[in-house]
């Protein structure tokens, strides 16, 4: 008679597959708690210490380690394999249903103690799913619950699954406990999967991510996509989408562009807004309130703004919602949304995702990105370095409003896609180019976007310039003072050209690329 072993922390289903195996005459096996649902349900089930001999041990530490389980689990379709289980007296098991202790939802607590944690380490369950799965060619190994029902169906009709489908099913099995490991791996390491630990990036990177969302389509609509996170039961960039349809890839992108680039401005400090198109920032401001900071954002580039990604770092309240007007939004991300701004949008913007995401962006992290045969990781770009110091290096000093410019515009920019020039005020951005492949029509952009603001603002770079022509370009357009990291062999023709048109000139020793 076929043998089923089950052994499970998540009882969710195992009623009905036990049932489904019972009705077509299998044995059914069970340690301690999997056994008593099983039971008070009406089954007849067989206890794993029966197979055993022994008792469960040290508190339920020890159950299904012992050769009378994995010796059955583990034998081949060969008459030496099953020979050898029959002189000692063992009979097959067919199908493994095991789950594991819940170790990622215990350790997401925010209390949790290590003791707990320790606790909810499973060993035998891990040690039931490897064996299983490493033998797929006879057995079936269950690990999701969303399996049961079909796979039941399957064994009643048909009286066995496929190799191709116990392959399946083993393959996540393992991915299962790869993630599993992972989890345990990055807990006792006292990192995140995705943060810098002390030594920075290690000679490996273990990653144990989950879909916790499957995308329509990636890109574009060829293309498939999907949403994976770290800890299950998460939302979009870890908030919760309150209305509208679920993000789209490129939504996903754009959100995750402005809530960066709005998290390098402390809420208690001001208001910050920032509207993101296709990855690169149309405007950013601050202001005493949300809506003053988004009205100077959308002054800095009203045509681009259209169909763009919104980012606020504080309450979003009705006031701001009516300072929207009749601009089309398509995610508004804010790290809350009050109740009367709430009743405004799902009124008057049904199609507007909004996305409230109660922590800002601005922990040390790893960013991961796939290359043909393989990834690059890198350490976040939170800012200057620690230490940093800005030299003034030409004959004029900058005022002290252009230092507050200068200081609001460096910020901006480090938001901006390479080469990134930002022209700006004191608190808000006047015309930004980023994206192209030379700095100087990158400035040209950003003067054309600027306008008649070029005049006595200031011009924030990415990375140093590499000739004299796009000062030139910002000087004609009378931006007054300029703040860059330096560093090129020109760096004297460009400081020459910046005192020939009597600007100011920072250097901050501290390059900000992003690609």
């Amino acid at each position: 008679m076929p043998r089923a072993l089950f052994s499970v922390s998540d009882k969710t289903g195992i009623i009905e597959l036990g049932q489904a195996l019972a009705t077509i005459g299998w044995d059914l096996v069970a340690s301690g708690g999997t056994a008593n649902v099983l039971s008070d349900a009406g089954l007849r089930v067989t206890p794993i210490e029966q197979l055993t001999g022994l008792p469960e041990m040290l508190g339920g530490r020890v159950k299904t380690l012992h050769p009378a389980i994995h010796a059955p689990i583990l034998a081949r379709d060969h008459s030496k394999d099953l020979q050898e289980l029959t002189e000692l007296g063992y009979a097959p098991i067919d199908l493994v249903v095991c789950n594991l202790y819940p170790f990622q939802q215990t350790v997401a607590k925010p209390d949790v103690k290590l003791e707990d944690a320790i606790e909810n380490i499973d060993i035998g369950g891990v040690t039931l799913l490897r064996a299983a799965a490493k033998n797929f060619a006879r057995v079936t190994v269950l690990v999701d619950p969303a399996d049961y029902g079909g796979v039941a169906e399957k064994i009643v009709l048909e009286g066995k699954l496929s190799v191709d489908e116990r392959r399946r099913l083993a393959t996540k099995a393992f991915d299962h406990t790869r993630n599993y490991d992972t989890a345990i791996y990055a807990y006792l390491a006292g990192e995140d999967m995705l943060e810098v630990g002390e030594t920075g990036l290690g000679d490996s990177l273990a990653i144990g991510v989950k879909q916790i969302q499957s995308l329509r389509y990636g890109e574009n609509p060829h293309q498939k996509a999907g949403l994976y996170a770290a800890h299950e039961g998460v939302g979009p960039l870890g908030g919760m989408l309150l209305q509208g349809k679920e993000l789209s890839y490129n939504n996903l992108l754009d959100a995750d562009s402005a809530w960066r680039a709005v998290s390098s401005f402390p809420p208690k400090e001001s208001a910050a807004v920032v509207i993101v198109k296709h990855l690169n920032p149309t405007g950013i401001a601050v202001a005493e309130n949300t809506a003053g900071a988004f009205a100077a954002a959308l002054e800095s580039d009203p045509v681009s703004a259209f169909g763009g990604v919104i980012a606020v770092n504080r309450t979003v309240d009705a006031a701001f919602v009516e300072a929207l007007g009749s601009l089309f939004v398509e995610v508004l991300i804010a790290p809350k949304v009050d109740n009367a701004a709430r009743r405004m949008l799902e009124t008057g913007r049904k199609n507007c995702r909004v996305l409230e995401i109660p922590h800002f962006s601005t922990q040390p992290g790893i960013e991961i990105r796939s290359i043909l045969g393989g990834v690059l990781a890198q350490e976040r770009d939170l800012g200057d370095p620690e230490g940093t110091e800005w030299q003034v290096v030409s004959q004029r000093r900058p005022t002290q409003d252009e230092i507050k410019a200068l200081k609001f515009a460096w910020v901006a920019c480090q938001h901006v896609k390479s080469n990134a020039i930002v022209i700006a005020g004191i608190n808000m951005t006047f015309g930004i180019g980023g994206g192209l492949p030379s700095r100087v029509d990158a400035t040209r952009l950003a003067v054309e976007k600027a306008g008649s603001r070029a005049r006595g603002a200031v011009l924030a770079s990415d990375a140093f310039f590499p000739f004299a022509d796009g000062v030139q370009v910002a000087a004609a357009a009378g931006v007054s003072a300029i703040i860059q990291p330096g560093g090129s062999i020109r760096d004297q023709e460009v400081i020459a050209a910046v005192d020939a048109a009597g600007m100011a000139m920072v250097f901050t020793k501290s390059r900000h690329f992003r690609h």
